[in-house]
C-alpha cells in the first residue's frame, strides 16, 4: 500500500505485536480532513475516526480488524446542493512482510486463468519494514464506502423529457436493409 498519496497516515509498529490484540484508535485532524476531501472529491470531511485491533496473523502476518466512521458532505448530483452522509464500515485487513510465502499470488491454472473467490477473503497486503499504516487503511475503506451519486431526497431533475414521438427516435442501423430483396 502506497501511503505517499494518502493525507491521513498513522504508522503502527507491528514487529512486537503478539497474539494478544493491541487497540489502536485514530482520528483525523483538520488539515488531514481537508486533504482527504480533496483526494476523495467531496465538499468536506467533517470527521474521520477508526478503532482497530491489531494482532499477529499466522506466523509472520498481522491482522487489522475494526471499524471506520466518517461524516462527509458531498454535492448532490441533481442540484449541486450539499448532501451530508455518514459512513460506518467494518474493516478487516491482513498484512504480510515482503518475501513471505503467504504473499504469493495463487498459481495460474490451465489456460492462464486464476481461480479467485469474489466472496472470499482478500489476498494479504504486503508491507516492508516493521510498520503498517492504519490511517491509510481507514482512509481507503472510508473512500470505498462513499456514495458515487449522492442525491438529496427531494431533488427532482426537470431538464430531461422522454420523447414519445416516433420521429424523435434514433433510426435503426438495419432500416436501410428493409427495402433490400434477394433475387
Amino acid at each position: 500500500m502506497k501511503t505517499d498519496d494518502i493525507p491521513f497516515s498513522y504508522p503502527v509498529r507491528v514487529g512486537h505485536i503478539s497474539a494478544n490484540p493491541v487497540e489502536v484508535t485514530i482520528s483525523a485532524d483538520a488539515e488531514e480532513r481537508a486533504g482527504l476531501a480533496r483526494l476523495w472529491g467531496v465538499l468536506e470531511v467533517r470527521a474521520l475516526s477508526a478503532a482497530f485491533q491489531v494482532q499477529r496473523w499466522k506466523r509472520d502476518g498481522v491482522r487489522l480488524k475494526g471499524r471506520v466512521s466518517a461524516d462527509i458532505v458531498q454535492a448532490c448530483v441533481v442540484t449541486l446542493e450539499p448532501v451530508e452522509a455518514h459512513i460506518d464500515e467494518p474493516v478487516e485487513a491482513v498484512f504480510v512482510p515482503e518475501g513471505s510465502k503467504l504473499a504469493r499470488m495463487p498459481v495460474a491454472v490451465e489456460g492462464g486463468e486464476m481461480l479467485l473467490d469474489p466472496d472470499g477473503p482478500d489476498a494479504p497486503e504486503v508491507f516492508s519494514g516493521d510498520t503498517i499504516d492504519a490511517g491509510a487503511v481507514a482512509a481507503e475503506h472510508a473512500a470505498l464506502a462513499i456514495d458515487p451519486y449522492p442525491r438529496k431526497s427531494d431533488a427532482v431533475f426537470e431538464g430531461h423529457t422522454e420523447s414519445t414521438r416516433k420521429d424523435d427516435r434514433k433510426p435503426s442501423p438495419f432500416a436501410a436493409l428493409k427495402d433490400w430483396k434477394k433475387d
